[in-house]
């Protein structure tokens, strides 16, 4: 088990490599994204040729308000959540990406106990790996590998806009 976390760029993009790699084995590899809606995302875009590489997205697109999530926020992390189970328990994938939980936890719209228990879940033969912000110890202290991205310098810093095919 993987985690990737820290204020820096990259932790996607790290965990996307992952499961590329993956799938250039011909292991399976789904991606269940919290908080993100799957619009505009070249990642998506590039996985439709990628046959066994799939997403799964589990957010409404707008803006969560840190500790006063909207029911609806509420209700797709709890979704996205249930979904991660399903695929654990039947093992239907090889590498399974469970992208931004750990902000999802973090703005409380999971509960880490539901986390450490899908960590448990886990069939030895399935890498599961973690993204986001703020990872939470009693995740960090059960999993394999953990990499901390740290922030040096970003141009967002200096006004400049996400670029397409860079962050989205």
């Amino acid at each position: 088990m993987q985690v990737y976390t820290g204020s820096g760029k990259g932790k996607t993009t790290a965990a996307l490599g992952q499961a590329l790699r993956a799938c250039g084995w011909g292991m399976r590899a789904v991606v269940i994204q919290f908080m993100k809606d799957g619009r505009n995302s070249g990642e998506i875009a590039a996985s439709a040729s990628i046959e066994n590489l799939k997403f799964e997205c589990f957010g409404s697109g707008g803006f969560v308000q840190k500790g006063q999530p909207l029911p609806e926020d509420l209700r797709l992390a709890a979704e996205g959540l249930r979904r991660a189970e399903e695929i654990v328990k039947a093992g239907s994938c090889d590498i399974l990406i469970l992208d931004e939980i750990n902000v999802a936890l973090d703005f409380g719209l999971i509960e880490e106990g539901a986390v450490l228990r899908l960590l448990d879940l886990r069939p030895p033969n399935m890498q599961l790996v973690l993204t986001g912000r703020g990872a939470r110890a009693a995740i960090i202290q059960r999993v394999d590998l953990v990499t901390e991205m740290r922030e040096i310098k970003h141009p967002y810093a200096s006004g400049r806009k996400a670029e397409k095919g860079i962050e989205y």
